[in-house]
């Protein structure tokens, strides 16, 4: 041990060491979604920080640890953005030094270990500075809330509970506070009874909401047919297979027909023959399709990413204009600073416009659904607002096939799962090449993904609810909590340093001058 802590004194070896550490959490996402890692994940990383020789060096270590981070996270990146990714994940993973900084003060201690009240406050302020990390890291301008760390959760049915009392957010918050409690039980011998007491809370608190929180009411069922092509080249051949394969539906008896993102490639007041087509299947199979279009509008300048509703009689009125867009996938923020970004990847060569708010659509039987497109399924407040405004059913339209073989497409899919249990409304997650899924209102899976090689048509029957789930009543009241505790800190630590002002020792005035005499002269 004492030859590893000697090894740690090079700083680049230790940078090294936190980026490593910052990246196992990723393992807990999938595809290796070893959902149960997520728990353990973190604690190389919270040893590291509290070992620093200083608080500089811990937050060092927090940025380096989030920028591990932020690159495993996002490593599928690299095919289009090249080097600007590792620029991207050093400069979000700066946010992370605050929360390194803190791992020190609260965990560590000069002479003795910190005290059983330091560890118990440790487990509330560290899981809330890691929440206030995600959430500014959350505004769609940083990238938007991918890889939340509770997301890595959508497959536990105890987590999707919470889910319905706090979001997402309350799952961060109760990894991070696992995590640091482990920590806490392998560092600290000492302070063990803190831990135990946090981790006896977890458990209680995952109790209770199992138990008494709210459950979705049934409310009636709903046939929803999804529509994958697969990877075609071309928007003209795409539009041929989903054409193809929406036949497939006639008499199937769905009451929606859901195509991915940019499955239209024309905008079709400019192309009424696809229209007709669309018009068409909507006839055949009696129902309608919700298609997606991704192109120049002849009735305003700019390109758009609209979801739009298509009858028997062609498109029903119902539009919906994408309002959060990919940075640097589909604009480019600051573009007059950052447009260099398209000389090393694939950035937006022209910035889509968006719309400006959320829309509810009817499918058969007087279902209300809202739609989505692509990573606004990602933002937990876009889909609470639908079901506020009424929604019974929630669709995301997605396309991830820059990504085909990365891990993207399935941790895309999952956010379904989470999507559904937060709202207590069934959530269907269509896309052009997979993962395709469909979740119920507790989060659960309907049916079987419809894999990235997968070129199909698939119908689902899927069940309503009713109900209010606490989450859409109160909303990210876990945020909000964690914001007060940092609040709270900051009051003490402000306290404590006038304290220590007060307290100190007045400093030493300069030294007495002595005067030396001069040798007495003899009389004369």
């Amino acid at each position: 041990m004492k030859t590893f802590g000697h090894w740690l004194t090079s700083p680049w070896r230790r940078t090294t060491l936190a980026a490593l550490a910052g990246a196992l959490p990723v393992l807990a996402f999938p595809a290796p979604a070893l959902w149960w890692w997520a728990y353990l994940a973190l604690v190389p990383w919270i040893l590291l920080a509290r070992s620093a020789p200083t608080g500089r060096r811990a937050a060092y270590d927090g940025w380096a640890g989030g920028f591990g981070f932020m690159l495993a996270m996002h490593h599928w990146l690299l095919s289009d953005l090249h080097v600007f990714t590792l620029v991207l994940a050093a400069l979000l993973g700066g946010l992370w030094a605050p929360w390194g900084w803190l791992v020190r003060r609260f965990l560590a201690g000069a002479a003795q270990a910190p005290t059983r009240g330091r560890v118990l406050a440790a487990l509330l302020v560290l899981p809330s500075a890691w929440l206030a990390v995600e959430l500014v890291r959350s505004w769609q301008g940083l990238g938007g809330p991918w890889g939340v760390l509770g997301a890595s959760q959508w497959q536990l049915a105890p987590a999707l509970r919470l889910a319905s009392v706090g979001g997402v957010w309350l799952l961060s918050f109760l990894v991070v506070a696992v995590n640091v409690a482990a920590a806490v039980l392998i560092a600290l011998p000492s302070s063990r009874m803190p831990a135990v007491a946090g981790l006896a809370a977890t458990a209680a608190l995952a109790s209770a909401a199992w138990a008494w929180a709210p459950r979705p009411g049934a409310d009636g069922q709903t046939r929803i047919a999804v529509v994958q092509p697969g990877v075609i080249d071309g928007p003209d051949q795409r539009f041929d297979r989903e054409e193809q394969l929406t036949r497939r539906l006639v008499g199937q008896d769905v009451d929606l027909i859901v195509w991915g993102e940019s499955s239209v490639g024309y905008d079709l007041a400019e192309r009424p023959d696809l229209a007709r087509r669309v018009a068409g299947l909507a006839r055949a199979t009696g129902a309608d399709v919700l298609v997606n279009v991704d192109a120049r509008r002849s009735d305003r300048p700019g390109i758009y990413k609209s979801s739009i509703l298509v009858g028997a009689g062609g498109p029903t009125g119902d539009r919906y204009d994408k309002m959060r867009l990919v940075p640097f996938g589909e604009y480019i923020p600051a573009r007059s600073l950052l447009g260099w970004a398209t000389s090393v990847g694939k950035a937006a060569g022209e910035n889509r416009r968006r719309g400006t708010e959320q829309v509810l659509m009817g499918a058969g039987h007087g279902v209300r659904f809202g739609p989505m497109v692509c990573f606004e399924t990602a933002f937990p407040d876009m889909s609470r607002h639908l079901v506020e405004k009424g929604a019974d059913l929630l669709v995301g339209q997605s396309s991830t096939s820059s990504f085909q073989r990365s891990w993207a497409p399935a941790q895309h899919a999952s956010l379904g799962a989470l999507r559904a249990a937060e709202t207590g409304r069934p959530f269907v997650h269509a896309t052009l090449t997979g993962d395709s899924a469909v979740y119920d209102a507790r989060g659960r899976r309907l049916g079987s993904w419809l894999g990235t090689d997968a070129s199909t048509a698939a119908v689902y029957d899927v069940p309503l609810a009713d109900g209010v789930t606490l989450y859409v009543r109160y909303g990210d009241w876990a945020v909000h909590a964690a914001l007060l505790v940092l609040v709270a800190v900051g009051l003490a630590e402000g306290g404590r340093a006038v304290r220590l002002r007060r307290t100190a020792p007045a400093p030493l005035g300069p030294p007495a001058r002595t005067v030396r005499e001069s040798p007495a002269r003899p009389g004369r």
